[in-house]
């Protein structure tokens, strides 16, 4: 079993259900799209990007025991080892892709920053992240949490929330921190 790392932000999300709503938010064509999942940790939206013969999934993951864990799970997967902030998305997205990842909590704002570099290849992005975030990211002009990443990301990406996620669908390491 893999444990969560809490100083990764890793929450697991272990809901199937949720799992394929997010996949399923993202609209698909009918032609093969490229996919980058951000973190994949244990799989669980992997497992339905897979499946999907318009998906070219290539997933990015810092985790060396998750890394482990994908490659004896899912058979000829494209894995980059590594930090998604560090990796050049140019290489991964050869013409226009989607994003998608439960993103890590500490890092989701800097994860938008790095799409917005390749805004130009990034068509779509669809994410699942705090509340806070979310709400941040959607508020629009008058609003007191309406910021820069507002701006940015609603002046290339339509925003939309999708839906909420109680916290009880979640493995994380807060749970699992021994007193």
């Amino acid at each position: 079993m893999i444990r969560p790392k809490k100083y990764l932000g890793q929450h697991f999300l272990q809901d199937q259900n949720i799992a394929k709503k997010i996949v399923g938010a993202l609209e698909l064509s009918e032609d093969r799209e490229t996919v980058i999942e951000v973190g994949p940790g244990t799989g669980v939206l992997t497992q339905y990007l897979v499946e999907n013969p318009c998906v070219n999934l290539t997933v990015v993951e810092i985790d060396e025991e998750s890394i482990i864990y994908l490659n004896k799970s899912f058979k000829n997967l494209k894995i980059v080892s590594g930090d998604f902030l560090e990796i050049d998305l140019d290489d991964l997205i050869p013409h226009r892709g989607i994003v998608i990842g439960n993103f890590p909590y500490n890092i989701s704002s800097q994860i938008f920053f790095k799409i917005l570099e390749s805004k130009n290849k990034v068509f779509r992005l669809v994410g699942m992240l705090q509340k806070e975030v979310a709400q941040r990211i959607a508020s629009g002009p008058g609003n007191k949490t309406y910021g820069i990443l507002s701006v940015l990301l609603q002046a290339y990406y339509d925003i939309e929330l999708l839906f909420s996620v109680p916290p009880g669908v979640f493995f994380h390491p807060l749970r699992y921190t021994q007193l």
